[in-house]
């Protein structure tokens, strides 16, 4: 062939610009996309073969070299596909982008931000320019009677082609790095580069640095190969020790036999697994495998509790793996990374179009030959065949969790402390999965036993009944009562929660006493997750266990024999704590003992916690101690405290019980603040002197 001077089929001068500044995001991706180029040649010639149309030599091995030399400033590329022929260079790689390339400059000159780039244009070997000054590439052909070609472009709009010397068939790339990359050239960036993209790609890759010292090892001669380089024959002679025999003579015996070790150039070792656990059967992979994989990917110590391992071939070709890791108590803190790939080749973490956010919290891989990506390689269209591997990757989620509640229970139990943050998230989320999930989500209740919302509600249903038959055996008057009671009930079945174990202590105490149950929700997405089931479903209402004082809790008093007590209390309280916006209850409660309950009512409640909520996101807006008004202090006046109060009203001491009684109530609720804790103790001392007098 003559040599041929030419230029590029459009003004590379306005595109080498936009390649080099915005392109790839990252410019370290040229590796990826030079290596994965190799990868597609090798994965050709070999299909090539398998259609008949080339035999491949009996020793061929499939791999790609990447040579780095920091005293050339070079980074050379090699594979051993199908190589191209000089029309072939000249079409793919002389015209770029030719199918509508002056288009593309036109639409996306003056977009530096814009990431919609749709991938038919074909510029990934043009990402090398984001880092080198000139390319060459020399080429063989797999084409028999192929000459070999030697193309060069120094990034301008001119290009050379003559003949190469290259004598066997692929590829060999050779970036001459700028000043400002020569950090590409460094070996051990290198290989964290290639380990970051390529890990897992589907041919051999191996790394060597130009011009290094040979490194050695000794081998078994049974174990060499057809490729070792053998240096020398090691031999170590047999060793000898002279001992005594059981007769009591002195004899020489061979202790060590003599042994032949082969020293050979040391095997280079491939930086990738061409065989990623992903792409195997789940029936062929064990549990072992799968720890091993995640500790690998992930650089996770700490098991994961299961996982998940895709594999679908129809209507489209998606396989993986998603773990579900230990997750930490905040959900705003748990840092999943799903990795995406496309034919083993590594795309990006967490890309939101594919992975539904709330599986963000997982960490797992994916492989999708079928995404349609754009030139990088790193952002996809917007189309509707995303929109459906989103769903069909939520849909197995779901139905491996809900598999898990129903035929393994006790497993699904043990795990869901850790992962209902997860769960609750997603139901949040995506409307979809929540339906999936409904009847496994799981809730704790206070024996710490773990029941469903069907199984929790039929509890419910059961106990209410009880109570009906019970009270049919009441006078009239109280069977009026009581159904109008059942009849409030049936509008929307309570299920009560309690935030805290030890601070709601006291409201515990009353219902187990009255055997009553309610559901342990202490997570900080639990206020959001129960306020959207109740929107998805008006037959039950949640509350805490301290947002009121149920019936079953109260002594049948008649409403008048309270009222002059009511008056006199409240008129007392209000004067002691010089607060006359708190709003005070009397009751007869079953528990003698309980001299006073505060409650807020649970709308109160949620808007405190979300006002919380917005002040912790930075937000501005209502003050959460606005809805303090919702609170009550339900006084009982069968304790013998609330007794003293009413009957002394006038008593010096009084004022300092009453703000000792609310304050009790208020520490069964939450925490004192700095300054009323300060108070409390000091008014406890004062009271402790007055009995001590």
């Amino acid at each position: 062939m003559s040599n041929k001077h030419g230029s590029l089929s459009i003004d590379s001068d306005n595109l080498f610009p936009i390649i080099k500044k915005w392109l790839y995001s990252d410019h370290d991706i040229f590796y990826r996309e030079l290596i994965s180029n190799g990868c597609d040649a090798i994965t050709k010639l070999k299909k090539l073969e398998m259609m008949g149309e080339y035999e491949l030599p009996k020793d061929y091995r499939p791999k790609i070299e990447v040579i780095v030399d920091p005293d050339a400033k070079t980074l050379k590329f090699i594979d051993n596909g199908l190589g191209m022929t000089a029309d072939e260079v000249e079409e793919y790689i002389c015209q770029i982008a030719f199918s509508g390339a002056t288009d593309f400059i036109e639409k996306y000159k003056d977009k530096a931000n814009d990431d919609q780039i749709i991938g038919h244009f074909g510029l990934g070997f043009y990402s090398a320019f984001m880092v080198a000054d000139e390319v060459s590439i020399d080429t063989l052909s797999y084409k028999e009677g192929s000459t070999p070609v030697h193309w060069t472009c120094d990034g301008g709009s001119d290009y050379d082609i003559t003949d190469g010397t290259k004598d066997t068939v692929g590829t060999e790339i050779t970036l001459f790095l700028n000043e400002d990359c020569l950090e590409f050239a460094n070996e051990y960036r290198a290989r964290e580069i290639i380990e970051k993209y390529c890990s897992f790609m589907p041919t051999e890759i191996y790394l060597t640095k130009a011009n290094a010292e040979p490194e050695y090892e000794t081998i078994d001669p049974a174990d060499k190969l057809d490729t070792d380089t053998v240096i020398e024959t090691v031999v170590e002679e047999a060793k000898t020790e002279e001992k005594e025999n059981e007769n009591g003579e002195k004899e020489v015996v061979e202790v060590s036999p003599r042994t032949e070790k082969l020293k050979i150039l040391k095997r280079p070792v491939p930086l990738n697994d061409t065989n990623p656990l992903w792409t195997k059967n789940p029936k062929d992979c064990t549990d072992e495998e799968y720890k091993a994989f995640y500790r690998k990917v992930f650089m996770d110590y700490k098991e994961p509790l299961f996982w998940i391992h895709l594999n679908m071939d129809y209507p489209f070709n998606l396989k993986g793996i998603l773990y579900f890791p230990k997750i930490n108590t905040e959900y705003d803190s748990i840092e999943g990374t799903i990795k995406l790939y496309n034919n083993q080749v590594f795309i990006a973490d967490n890309i939101k179009e594919v992975i539904p956010e709330f599986l963000m919290l997982l960490k797992g891989v994916i492989d999708c030959p079928d995404l349609p990506l754009n030139v990088s390689r790193s952002a996809l269209q917007n189309d509707g065949f995303v929109k459906k591997i989103s769903d069909y990757i939520t849909k197995k989620v779901a139905d491996k969790l809900t598999g898990m509640c129903k035929t393994d229970k006790e497993s699904y139990e043990k795990y869901w402390d850790d992962i209902s943050p997860f769960i609750k998230f997603g139901c949040l989320k995506d409307e979809k999965f929540c339906d999936k999930m409904n009847d496994a989500i799981l809730f704790k209740n206070l024996d710490h036993k773990y029941l469903t919302l069907p199984e929790l509600l039929k509890k419910e249903e059961e106990k209410n009944a009880d109570e009906n038959t019970d009270a049919a055996s009441d006078t009239a008057s109280s069977d009026d009562k009581a159904a109008d009671a059942a009849e409030e009930k049936d509008e929307r079945k309570v299920v009560y929660y309690v935030t805290d174990e030890a601070q709601q202590g006291q409201y515990i105490k009353l219902f187990e006493e009255q055997n009553m149950d309610a559901v342990i929700l202490n997570h900080n997405i639990d206020t959001s997750f129960i306020s959207q089931l109740e929107r998805r479903n008006d037959q039950y209402k949640f509350m805490r266990i301290d947002a009121d004082v149920t019936e079953s809790l109260k002594e049948d008093v008649p409403e008048e024999d309270l009222k002059a007590a009511a008056d006199s209390l409240t008129e007392t309280f209000h004067k002691a704590l010089g607060n006359d916006k708190l709003n005070i209850k009397v009751e007869k409660l079953k528990n003698a003992d309980i001299s006073s309950i505060l409650t807020l009512s649970e709308e109160g409640r949620r808007m405190q916690d979300m006002m919380k909520m917005y002040a912790a996101g930075g937000m501005g807006g209502m003050d959460a101690s606005m809805f303090a008004a919702d609170a009550t202090l339900t006084l009982n006046t069968g304790n013998d405290l609330v007794k003293y109060i009413l009957e002394h009203k006038d008593s010096e001491h009084v004022p300092m019980f009453c703000e000792q009684l609310y304050d009790l109530a208020v520490l069964s609720n939450h925490p004192l603040s700095p300054d009323a804790m300060t108070k409390f103790v000091a008014r406890s001392n004062q009271i402790m002197m007055l009995l001590a007098k």
